[in-house]
Order: C-alpha cells, then sequence, then structure tokens
C-alpha cells in the first residue's frame, strides 16, 4: 500500500509500505476520504503541534472515511473516529475520553494517521455511515463533531447571540450549528476576504479583521449589547480578545484555536470585569451519532465546506493549497470505492 509520511517541516514522501496487519478488536479499512485539518497543517508547518514533537516520520490525517475491508463487517463504509480513550482511567470513567491522558489518536505523536491506502483501527471505532452521507462527508463528521463540542461547551440556547471568530471549515460548521440550535444573531470575523463571504452566505453578520474597527461593526449587529457566547476557531490571539471584546458580562468565551507555537495571551482586564467564563475545547467526545443526524435533516451542510480534493499523489498541491488557505476544505482520496 501507499502511505504520506511527515519527515520534517515541510517534507512529506509518500512511499510503499506493507498493509498493517490488524490487532484483536481491529479491522483493516480501506481509506477512501481525508480531510486535511488545521492541526494538520501545524504538524507539515511546524514538524510538531503544542509541545508535541515529530520524533519519527509520521503519517497524518486524522478525518477520515473508509469501507472496511476484512472480518464479519467487509464492505461496510464507515467513518472513523480518530480517538480511542484507554477506558480504565478516572478521566475516561468520566465520560471525558477525549481528555484521556493516555489516548491514542491519528495522526498524533507515535499514532499514524489516515493518509495512506489501508488502515487498521478498533471495530468499536468504526461508525456506520448510512446511505445518504457519502465518504466526503463521512470525512467530514470528524471537524462537524468538534464544532458540535465546542458548541455544546458554549451552552448556547434559542434566541442568543453567538460570535464565531475564524470562518475556516470548522468556523463554517459553527455558524450551521448556532443557528440550528436557535440563535438570533450569529457574527463572525476572519482575515480572508473569501472566508467572510462564506460566512455570510451561511447567514452570519460577517466582517473582514481590520485591525479592530471590525469589533464596532460586529458590536451594532448585537443591537449594542454583544454576544451571550464567544467561540475562538482562529488559533491567534486577535481573535481570542475580540471574543473577548464582543462578549457580554458573564458570558461564555470558548478558545477552539490552536496557535502557531503552545503560547495564546488575553487582554485579562477586560475578561476580568465582565466576569467571563472562559472554556477550552480539545476535540470532540460522544458526537458522531448526533453529526449525522444533522447531516441526516440538512440542518447542516458539510460539503459546503469541502473546496478542494486531490489525490493521494497529488499530496504536495493538496498540503500546499491547505496552507495558503485558498478555499475552504482541502480533501484527500486515498483510494477509490472500487
Amino acid at each position: 500500500m501507499r502511505a504520506l509520511r511527515l519527515h520534517g517541516a515541510g517534507d512529506l514522501r509518500l512511499a510503499d509500505e506493507p498493509a498493517p496487519v490488524p490487532g484483536p478488536g481491529e479491522a483493516l479499512v480501506r481509506v477512501t476520504a481525508v480531510g486535511i485539518c488545521g492541526s494538520d497543517l501545524h504538524w507539515y508547518d511546524e514538524s510538531g503541534i503544542g509541545g508535541v514533537a515529530l520524533t519519527r516520520p509520521l503519517v497524518l490525517g486524522h478525518e477520515a472515511a473508509g469501507v472496511i475491508a476484512n472480518g464479519p463487517r467487509t464492505g461496510q463504509r464507515v467513518a472513523i473516529d480518530p480517538s480511542v480513550p484507554c477506558g480504565a482511567c478516572e478521566t475516561c470513567a468520566l465520560g471525558r475520553g477525549h481528555l484521556c491522558p493516555a489516548v491514542r489518536f491519528l495522526g498524533y505523536s507515535t499514532t499514524d494517521g489516515a493518509l495512506r491506502e489501508l488502515i487498521a483501527w478498533p471495530l468499536a471505532s468504526l461508525v456506520p455511515l448510512p446511505d445518504t452521507i457519502d465518504d466526503a462527508a463521512g470525512a467530514m463528521l470528524e471537524p462537524l463533531g468538534v464544532a458540535i463540542h465546542a458548541l455544546r461547551l458554549a451552552r448556547v440556547r434559542p434566541g442568543d447571540t453567538v460570535g464565531v471568530f475564524g470562518c475556516g471549515p470548522i468556523g463554517l460548521l459553527l455558524i450551521q450549528l448556532a443557528r440550528a440550535a436557535g440563535a438570533t444573531t450569529v457574527v463572525a470575523t476572519d482575515r480572508l476576504a473569501h472566508r467572510v463571504a462564506a460566512a455570510g452566505d451561511l447567514g452570519a453578520v460577517a466582517a473582514l479583521v481590520e485591525g479592530g474597527a471590525e469589533r464596532e461593526t460586529l458590536l451594532r449587529a448585537t443591537g449594542g449589547r454583544g454576544v451571550d457566547a464567544a467561540i475562538e476557531i482562529a488559533g491567534d490571539d486577535d481573535a481570542i480578545d475580540t471574543a473577548i471584546a464582543l462578549a457580554r458580562p458573564a458570558a461564555t468565551v470558548v478558545v477552539a484555536g490552536i496557535p502557531t507555537g503552545d503560547q495564546s495571551t488575553i487582554t485579562a482586564s477586560a475578561a476580568r470585569r465582565k466576569g467571563l467564563d472562559l472554556r477550552f475545547s480539545r476535540r470532540m467526545v460522544h458526537t458522531y451519532p448526533r453529526a449525522i443526524a444533522l447531516v441526516e435533516a440538512g440542518l447542516v451542510d458539510v460539503d459546503a465546506v469541502v473546496s478542494h480534493r486531490f489525490a493521494l499523489a497529488d499530496f504536495d498541491a493538496a498540503f500546499r493549497t491547505a496552507a495558503r488557505r485558498d478555499g475552504h476544505k482541502v480533501l484527500v482520496t486515498p483510494v477509490g470505492r472500487g
């Protein structure tokens, strides 16, 4: 099989490797769709992420779908849940497996990801896809799950005003989710004009980041009151500050973006004076059933966030396109459905 490995910053190499052998409780999956996530780009650009550095050539990719290739479920189309918590620690017992200190996660640390033709992965983490959701949409259930988890932490209720700061793929999904949750007004920012336009198309009052001037525009859109819930998903300090600036007193601010390097800063005085509830979001937990239901009901259009598709052999163009932020989500197809 072919596998794409990261050997260092910007150094991706496609090579033939032996097919993985499934262990106990695992199945072999033919990978049909993989999204390139912002976290993959951190690995690609920085040779690491959030204090975790590359220690050996690593296969990236955790937003994935495929077809089971062996065992009693052969031929079943599945979304691949990238997270395998230990199931034995106190954190797992509390239902917070996404925070498990011993979690195995595709394309992270020493666990190879999905940018290869075949993967061996636990059967319990292979989520059946209905016929109404194709392989590309199946891969997008993971970023949708990340958005669902962040929105849960934001505690959005019908009638709320919501801010989404960063209009990449997860930001665009958050806008849709906030509207589906009953938000009356959604405001959003981004540094890229085409992402601001996409946010507007999805019903947000969206503004280009322009040195802070956008904050006054969006504050007016909330009637001067500010937002009940603010979600930062850009991975930069300006977006966090905008979330704090636009949050009303006692609002919830969720930090979900991953910064370059491993440091974020906030304007502490503004957050303290407003008594904000500052929360941090990591990955997702127990979201696949909800994600599938939302897509099937037509409440979230995951196809709307996919702008580019590449074959695995065109990996260089795929990652360069994703790194330039030319569009929205870049999708790679390691193998066809045949």
